[in-house]
């Protein structure tokens, strides 16, 4: 623990105070840009975010322009600097918050939110700006509006074995159009192929590990053009959840890697090498190699061709897995082996934040910390990134 400072901060949650263990690292000169072009601070090796009363961390961005980090803990948003000093948090979301990504451009920070027992999924949209102190209600402080994704409800709701029952939430059915669960990765990038022009909203299908059928052996990922948003964002009541949102995606995708548990858990699109990286939970199909982390050639344009493995012969917008790391010579399929699945951001320039946490015990309260380390692209193999620092 050496370099580190310990804090306690006290917060109330759900009526009882519970001491929060802060852990910033000692890092001076870390200011935040004014916003207005200035240099962005140097990134830190290291920025811990606290311990909370939730679940595990599911995500992390980083803003560098404005010196913040924002961390997903499931049940609840963290906000901090780059030293590791909690600004906010946004508090009392009875969904699922999972993987994040914040929009460089007005700063706010986009994460999917799930409520499977309502048949209900969204793109949670937080003003960054606007979180600014410790215990911000989702419903009531007017920081959070939710877009509602039809297309992820009605995949997730499919009755595929015909028998006009949906079994709700359970992987042991033939239920969920492409084995669906929900969503969880999102990350903003260009348009697939594309290498530069109009950055789009990627958002990726969560897939339950099911290993007695073929129809799930595809990551499923939808685009959106966020700019005319405005229309759909609504306040989220939970316990009368809104159904505004687009009717269909701007785009739908597939790239087969083989079933994985829970599917892309975190989607990251990464400037430097120009992929798109997809970190999940491993498969435990046999016939594949059951990797933790893919990445799909972002020089490749989709092409039309068929969705393998479906009830019925499908075609869809195939995307393609970049010819690097390792390689199962039974299927072609490539791919790493790496922890990536707690939260990933790419800075841009060849180093890259991996999240790791940890479940952990304050005077008798579980709780569960979150960590961000700082590794630099090597490509090589088994996995691609070495820590830096």
């Amino acid at each position: 623990m050496r370099g580190k400072l310990r804090m306690f901060r006290t917060v109330l949650v759900a009526g009882i105070s519970v001491p929060v263990l802060l852990l910033a690292a000692a890092s001076p000169g870390l200011a935040a840009d004014d916003g207005r072009g200035g240099r962005k601070p140097e990134p830190p090796s290291y920025v811990y975010g606290g311990a909370w009363p939730t679940s595990h961390v599911q995500g992390v961005t980083v803003d560098r322009r404005r010196g913040f980090v924002y961390w997903s803990f499931t049940q609840q948003l963290v906000k901090t600097d780059l030293g590791g000093k909690v600004l906010g948090t946004v508090v009392g979301l009875t969904g699922h918050l999972g993987d994040i990504d914040v929009d460089e451009r007005d700063g706010r920070v986009y994460g999917s939110l799930e409520y499977k027992s309502a048949e209900s999924f969204y793109i949670a949209v937080l003003d960054g700006r606007a979180i600014d102190r410790v215990g911000m209600d989702a419903e009531r402080d007017g920081v959070m509006t939710a877009v509602h994704l039809d297309e992820v409800a009605e995949d997730f709701t499919a009755d595929m074995d015909g028998n006009g029952v949906f079994d709700g939430d359970t992987a042991d059915t033939l239920d969920h159009r492409y084995g669906c669960s929900g969503i969880d990765g999102v990350s903003f990038g260009p348009a697939f192929g594309k290498r530069g022009g109009r950055q789009t909203l990627k958002v990726a299908y969560g897939v339950y590990s099911h290993t007695g059928r073929t129809d799930n052996d595809h990551q499923v990922i939808l685009e959106y053009e966020v700019g005319a948003w405005d229309r759909y964002a609504r306040p989220l009541s939970q316990d009368a959840p809104h159904h505004s949102g687009p009717e269909h995606p701007d785009g739908k995708f597939f790239v087969r890697t083989g079933n994985t548990t829970y599917g892309v858990q975190n989607l990251q699109y990464d400037p430097y090498t120009r992929n798109w990286i997809m970190a999940v939970y491993k498969g435990r199909k046999e016939g594949f190699p059951n990797y933790s982390f893919f990445t799909v050639d972002g020089s490749v344009a989709p092409v039309r061709g068929e969705i393998e493995g479906q009830p019925a012969p499908e075609t869809g917008s195939l995307l393609t897995l970049r010819e690097a790391g390792l390689r199962d010579e039974a299927t072609g399929i490539r791919g790493w082996e790496f922890h990536g699945s707690y939260g990933f951001d790419a800075l841009g320039d060849g180093r890259y934040y991996v999240a790791e946490g940890r479940a952990v015990e304050q005077d008798g309260v579980p709780a569960q910390e979150g960590e961000i380390r700082l590794h630099r692209w090597t490509g090589g193999t088994p996995g691609p990134f070495t820590p830096v620092g």
